[in-house]
């Protein structure tokens, strides 16, 4: 059994935007799922959130695809950003990402406030138990993997609070943010969302 989430890392007009793919599959062979990367794909810089929404569109329609959630972070673009994919059709769940404090929903605008410290938390679990899986021949896999390879040495030697403070002060971390709050999505946010998806 499995299911597939979209996560984007919406950037601002100076920084990349990445999407990842991700199926959540229940293996038969382990009690807990796995998370396989199936789809990486970087924007340049600059790209018009336009062209993001169109190619994010194409993706939706496809026929495996068909049906899966769209979680999109908010944080840095804000708002018309948002109202824009919205506007469009998306109606993706959106993410804001918090420094601290305690995981927020709102049901009726499908709005989450998302603390660092469950990203990072869960990251580690994945890592630790090795369910985090990218698939091979993915034309940005080593990108992802670099990058999470640099997020495990920032979180793993650190105190938890410094690592979550400095988690994103990077230049390049896009991917590894879309990684996470996919694997967030498909271990938390379907929970309180059963049968919602687009």
């Amino acid at each position: 059994m499995s299911m597939f989430c979209i996560a984007v890392d919406l950037g601002q007009a100076h920084e990349r935007t990445a999407i990842v793919v991700m199926e959540h599959l229940q293996a038969q062979d382990r009690e807990e799922p796995e998370f396989h990367v199936r789809h990486i794909e970087r924007f340049r810089i600059g790209t018009s959130y336009q062209t993001m929404i169109e190619r994010i569109r194409e993706q939706l329609s496809e026929k495996l695809l068909s049906g899966s959630t769209l979680i999109i972070d908010g944080t840095g673009v804000g708002r018309p950003v948002v109202d824009l994919f919205k506007r469009e059709g998306l109606s993706p769940a959106v993410a804001y990402i918090t420094a601290t404090g305690t995981a927020e929903r709102d049901y009726s605008r499908r709005e989450y406030r998302i603390p660092k410290v469950d990203l990072v938390s869960l990251l580690q679990v994945l890592f630790q138990d090795g369910r985090l899986k990218i698939a091979e021949g993915l034309p940005e896999a080593g990108i992802l993997v670099q990058e999470l390879l640099n997020f495990r040495a920032a979180t793993g030697h650190r105190a938890a609070v410094d690592s979550i403070e400095s988690w994103r002060e990077g230049a390049h971390d896009d991917l590894v943010l879309a990684t996470a709050l996919a694997c967030w999505w498909c271990e938390e946010g379907t929970g309180y969302d059963i049968g919602i998806h687009f």
